[in-house]
């Protein structure tokens, strides 16, 4: 790793400038959790574990679109697979959880939001549009496109980000919709998407050779490096080959690597979320007390904790 740091100045590693985003965010958040809870017709205390949730959901979009993991994705295509299993799969559903139900119910509040949620809400739609997304992304032509094009790069990514919040709101929900589902519809949601999640994965690991011109062909990949450097900079040829090399393994072994590593990614998010969805279920089966509804409602149905 000394070659890393010594090759890449710290602006390239750490991405300052999305820290700063991020930090704008988190004051923007705990100035809505405290100063201006008070505006909210609902507001109450925020628990301490949803703070942490959410700045959870924060470190984990930094993970997935700047930091150290970043840059590494540009030279390792299992680093950029790891880095998108992280921001699309780990950081929706914290992000969703530490935000307080009450901010949802105060826009909810609006009409044209419900008739807008009418229609960008349906189940089907956020379980399709992700992954149709994900998989699209994974083609070589679209991928290689969207790596050396910085702008579609971003729009691709916040869209691709904005697909997964949607699919996982409808498994872990923050307010009650028309769209509810019950934990065995929820079960079967999850199996589908990661159902659908699977031929992206498959492409990637069993396609018999190296898809991406992004990690096989070098002018190719100064093109998408050079996204990564601050303007001027010299491409740092030298981490693809030689004794400062950064790569560990072949473009088609860690190819396949990439893939492995996205789909158990996928496999331990969802059975996390399947399992404590189906705990949820038991304890529901098992008692009718009114406390216990309100605590086994505390993450997916917080409405009812009021927070």
């Amino acid at each position: 790793m000394g070659v890393f740091f010594e090759t890449f100045t710290a602006r390239t590693i750490w991405t300052p400038e999305l820290i700063v985003v991020l930090a704008v965010i988190s004051f923007v958040y705990f100035m809505v959790i405290t100063k201006f809870r008070a505006f909210f017709p609902e507001g109450a205390p925020v628990p301490t574990r949803r703070v942490v949730y959410f700045h959870l959901g924060l470190l984990a979009v930094y993970l997935g679109f700047g930091g150290p993991l970043y840059v590494l994705g540009h030279i390792n295509l299992s680093m950029h697979m790891l880095s998108m299993a992280i921001v699309y799969l780990i950081a929706p559903p914290l992000l969703l959880i530490g935000i307080p139900s009450w901010f949802f119910n105060y826009f909810a509040r609006f009409s044209w939001i419900r008739r807008l949620f009418t229609i960008v809400g349906f189940p089907i739609l956020g379980l399709v549009l992700f992954n149709a997304l994900f998989s699209f992304y994974h083609l070589p032509f679209t991928f290689d496109f969207v790596m050396t094009n910085e702008g579609w790069h971003n729009v691709y990514q916040i869209g691709m980000l904005l697909a997964a919040m949607l699919m996982w709101w409808h498994i872990i929900p923050r307010l009650t919709t028309k769209y509810d589902m019950s934990e065995l519809k929820r079960i079967g949601y999850m199996f589908a998407s990661g159902v659908l999640f699977t031929p992206a994965c498959v492409l990637v690991i069993f396609a018999g050779s190296a898809l991406y011109a992004t990690y096989t062909d070098p002018g190719t990949w100064a093109t998408a490096m050079a996204y990564c450097l601050p303007p001027g900079a010299d491409i740092p040829y030298e981490v693809l080959d030689g004794e400062q090399s950064l790569t560990l393994l072949s473009p088609y072994r860690d190819q396949q690597f990439g893939g492995a590593l996205m789909k158990i990614t996928q496999e331990l998010a969802y059975g996390v979320a399947m399992g404590y969805t189906f705990r949820i279920w038991m304890q529901r089966d098992r008692s009718s007390s009114p406390q216990l509804e309100v605590k086994e409602y505390d993450m997916y149905q917080p409405e009812n904790a009021n927070v």
